[in-house]
Parts: C-alpha cells; structure tokens; sequence
C-alpha cells in the first residue's frame, strides 16, 4: 500500500456536478472508491467518550478522502498513529525508519489535514436530539417519497453521490428529477438503520418485483449543523450488506 500510487475518491472528487439528465455511464472498478467501514469494526465498544469522538472523526468518508492528499509514507504515519494509535517507535520498527522521521512525517500530515475543506462544524461529534429528529424526518421523508419534505431537510449545496458511478448532484432540483426520473424505482422504499465511517447510515431495500424488498443500496449521510450536507449511495449491496449484518430480504 506504501507503493500503491492510486487513490480511492469519493465522486466529488472525480469531477463536477452533474445534471439530472446525465447518462449515468459505466461503472467504475472496487478500487477506485473510498469505501464505509461498519463502525463496530472500527470503534471500540468500551472506551473513554474523547477517544471514541477521535475515532469516528479518524473514519469520516470527508477525512478518509482527506487523507489522499498525503504522500504514502505520511498516509501511514498518520494512520498508525492516530487512528490506530501506535507508538512512534512501533511505526518506526514497521516502516524501518528513525523515530525523528516519523514524528517529522506525522507534523507535515497534521499540517496538510489541516488545511484541507475540512471545517470544524464537520467533525464528528455524538448525535444530539436535534440530529436524532432530523434522521427520524428523513427517513419518514423518504420512505413517503415526499420530494419536498426530503430537500427541505438538505443543505442548498448538499452532495447526492452513487459509488461506483462518478455522476454526483448538487441541486434540489436535480436530486428530485433524479428520484422522479432515473430513481422512480426507489418509490417504497423502506430504511433500516446502521452506522458507517461515524455517521448515520441506513440500509435501503426497494420494492422487488417478486414481492417484498430487495437491498438497493446502503445510505451514509453527513450532517453538518441543521440539515444534511451529503448523501452516498454505495451500490454494491452483495458485499456492503453482510459487512453491516443487514438481512438479505425484507418481507413487504
């Protein structure tokens, strides 16, 4: 991975926004998509409130594409140290360099983090009841299929984005000719909740043509203040699915 010089993205970072009328294209390869980890697998179930808040912040899907930015070596300093909390001379000893060089790597990481398009109103923070209720709009909102409850409850420039396809939206406008057009087929959808990368995320199944519903896509949203500031659709139910424990099938 060291060696590795391709980058994982997010579509935001790929290109543009695009209209609601755009092709959706081909598919692009696993690789190519910064991906949601279960946050069982990642935050521990027993541990003091600050380090979990340093965790969930440590595998946002913002911080995670963040972290492309960085060269290899400070890619891997900065993951083993503050993400999964090595000592320096433990990195020192795996990646056969000097303990001077890895905290001079981890300085220059923390430095270009820094100045990435994080802002401070990102980070990750616990859910307050306020975020609960907006979560509990949401999926009202969208199991309706009410476009005008659902936008309401999104930022102006909130991102609307499909792995592994590379079209993403942008506008209230284009998210709801989005969902009445190309996404009729989400029309009944049901929501089951989970969490991912730190944030609320949901299991979508969709109506299927035998009856019941069928995985359709696994749902992270970020929210930022009030409203919802990006939605990411991961398509690839079949591995995304068993990875959060969510079952195979809804009855209707």
């Amino acid at each position: 991975m060291l060696k590795g010089s391709q980058r994982r993205a997010r579509a935001m970072d790929l290109g543009p926004a695009s209209s609601a009328d755009t092709l959706l294209g081909a598919a692009l390869p696993e690789g190519a998509w910064i991906e949601p980890i279960p946050d069982g697998r990642a935050i521990p179930e027993v541990a003091d409130p600050a380090d979990v808040a340093v965790t969930r912040e440590s595998i946002k899907l913002a911080f995670v594409a963040a972290l492309q930015h960085l060269p290899p070596r400070q890619r891997a300093v900065l993951i083993l140290r503050e993400v999964l909390r090595w000592k320096a001379d433990e990195v020192a000893e795996l990646l056969e360099t000097s303990v001077a060089s890895v905290n001079s790597a981890l300085q220059r990481a923390r430095a270009t983090i820094a100045t990435s398009e994080l802002r401070s109103e990102d980070r990750a923070r616990p859910l307050d009841m306020e975020q609960e209720a907006l979560l509990a709009r949401y999926v009202d909102a969208f199991e309706r299929y009410d476009m005008d409850s659902l936008t309401s409850l999104l930022h102006t420039d909130a991102t609307w984005s499909m792995p592994p396809y590379e079209l993403w939206l942008q506008t209230h406008a284009d998210v709801v000719k989005w969902c009445l057009g190309p996404g009729i087929g989400c029309r009944g959808s049901r929501l089951v909740p989970t969490m991912a990368n730190g944030s609320p995320a949901f299991g979508q199944y969709k109506p299927a043509p035998g009856g019941g519903l069928d995985p359709w896509s696994l749902q992270v949203l970020e929210i930022t203040g009030e409203r919802i500031s990006g939605i990411t659709f991961f398509l690839d139910t079949s591995r995304m699915f068993p990875l959060f424990g969510l079952p195979p099938h809804l009855d209707s």
